[in-house]
């Protein structure tokens, strides 16, 4: 049994190992896909055969503050290279920020096909493995996605007022000065984007970076991690749960950890997250500083 494996996940071969990636960088049924915050990085070095998916350049919609269309996304796999078929195998940065956000986007779009390999580039970096700047080139395919489906793992504002509502379980993956107003952003960003800070009411605080082993980048197993979610917060897997942050790449994230490791059965990621919630007129904001 592989390390990943034996921890415990629900759904455990959603992950793959830096080895496992290292052994199969020529298998054409895979296609290894960075995404990062840093958009210099990938240029800097990386996995050989990996291709660059910028989240913002590729990923959302150059006008609207959305994601971009089927016709997009279509052009988007034809131009990596991927069918239907075809594995994608997302890592990033951050500690798979992006990687998980790129994933959960690809997810709308029906592509299924899709791992995460665990710990990111900040595993892979600290094993020596290699790196390149050879950007590769492959043949383009003819990709026809169904339409973008928001309605299974997406919320949307007024989704989130409904939930709130309701009384609803939400999940606030930020840092904790964020969930308590004091910032608007995590430390040592600059703090804009927002009018008002605090947190949406009866959010649990939860920072997104807890799910993970700082010294490599990996996931915790899935006993710390059910310590964390159900032994301290009272999460159940039967829950409709909301996360969010600023942007949503955070809450992607944790709502990767849910939905995979731990197998909630309805988490829903709310892209809009603070800097649409704390520039909203009228919606109810707590704070506690």
């Amino acid at each position: 049994m592989s390390d990943i494996q034996s921890r415990g996940y629900v759904k455990a071969d959603v992950l793959v190992s830096t080895e496992w990636v290292a052994s199969n960088l020529n298998n054409p049924a895979y296609r290894i896909i960075e995404s990062n915050e840093d958009p210099l990085l990938y240029p800097s070095g990386h996995i050989p055969g990996a291709v660059q998916v910028d989240w913002t350049t590729d990923l959302n919609d150059p006008l609207r503050r959305d994601y971009l269309d089927k016709a997009g996304f279509d052009a988007l796999a034809s131009r990596i290279g991927i069918t239907k078929d075809t594995t994608v195998i997302f890592y990033g940065d951050k500690n798979n920020w992006w990687a998980t956000y790129a994933f959960w986007v690809f997810q709308l779009f029906g592509h299924t096909n899709a791992k995460v390999m665990d710990g990111g580039r900040l595993k892979w970096e600290k094993e020596g493995r290699e790196l390149t700047r050879e950007v590769p080139t492959y043949p383009a395919t003819s990709y026809s996605a169904p339409e973008r489906d928001d309605t299974q793992i997406r919320a949307f504002r007024d989704e989130v007022l409904a939930h709130v509502k309701a009384g609803l379980p939400l999940v606030d993956v930020r840092s904790p000065d964020e969930f308590s107003g004091k910032k608007l952003h995590m430390e040592g960003y600059p703090q804009e984007g927002a009018l008002r800070g605090g947190h949406i009411p009866g959010a649990q605080s939860v920072p997104w970076a807890r799910a993970i082993n700082p010294d490599d980048g990996t996931f915790k197993n899935a006993v710390d991690l059910k310590a964390i979610y159900e032994g301290e917060k009272g999460l159940k897997p039967t829950d409709d749960v909301v996360a969010y942050c600023r942007i949503g790449e955070r809450s992607s994230h944790t709502w990767f950890v849910l939905t995979y490791l731990l197998g909630y059965q309805k988490v829903r990621n709310y892209d809009g997250s603070w800097t649409e919630w704390g520039n909203s007129v009228g919606v109810p904001i707590e704070k506690s500083v």
